[in-house]
């Protein structure tokens, strides 16, 4: 199993400098992972360190970490890493507005952006730990109904990540019309094919060299 195309290779800390995000792209190429994974800001600094030729993408988290900036705000922020070359996009859901039983209005949200991004990949993150098993579900089935082409786990900045509960009830819910991505806690290479032989298409995490290195974890992500 080749693991290094499963990784989103992730640095989303708020201290996160220039400098760690050119060792973060350098990292990504050397291992062939799928990309890196980067706050909006740092859109534009990693498709500049990034070879011209390779083939390590860019994905950009938007309303990140916690999923209640307005819809406005979410839109301005992902066409603005659009604009500065992000390849993919993981948006996170209006969380609140979930559990408050406002799911016209959590798709809606996910429609604006997966129609802004056309045809780049969009990720929904649902962030599983704050909900319970009907919601995990609901946002699941939304995310799908919305033209989502992930529904993934985690921001990894919870009270918890990824569990594979989590991934069978999403499983189930979006019944092949999406694909997984298991984000929060992945920290080593047994955990990471247990995730991928449940079904999950993407990794996100601050560990992909630990994992396809078998060496021992650095980061919490």
């Amino acid at each position: 199993m080749n693991l290094r195309r499963y990784i989103d290779h992730t640095l989303l800390k708020p201290t996160a400098t220039i400098a760690d995000i050119e060792q973060l792209c350098k990292e990504a190429v050397e291992h062939h992972f799928f990309s890196v994974c980067v706050n909006s800001s740092y859109v534009k600094t990693a498709k500049e360190f990034l070879p011209k030729d390779t083939d390590v993408k860019v994905c950009s988290v938007i309303g990140f970490p916690l999923g209640a900036t307005n819809l406005k705000g979410k839109i301005g922020e992902l066409l603005q890493a659009k604009e500065d070359g992000a390849d993919e996009f993981d948006m996170v859901i209006n969380i609140g507005l979930l559990k408050s039983g406002k799911f016209a209005e959590v798709k809606h949200e996910i429609m604006c952006l997966k129609t802004l991004a056309n045809t780049a990949i969009l990720k929904v993150i649902i962030e599983t730990c704050y909900l319970s098993d009907e919601e995990i579900v609901k946002a699941s089935e939304i995310a799908v109904e919305a033209g989502a082409d992930f529904v993934k786990t985690s921001t990894g900045f919870g009270t918890g990540g990824a569990t594979l509960e989590a991934i069978e009830l999403i499983k189930n819910a979006v019944n092949g019309k999406a694909q997984l991505k298991a984000s929060g806690g992945i920290r080593d290479a047994e955990t990471a094919i247990k995730y991928i032989n449940a079904g999950v298409s993407r990794i996100g995490t601050s560990n992909g060299i630990a994992i396809v290195l078998g060496t021992s974890a650095q980061n919490n992500y």
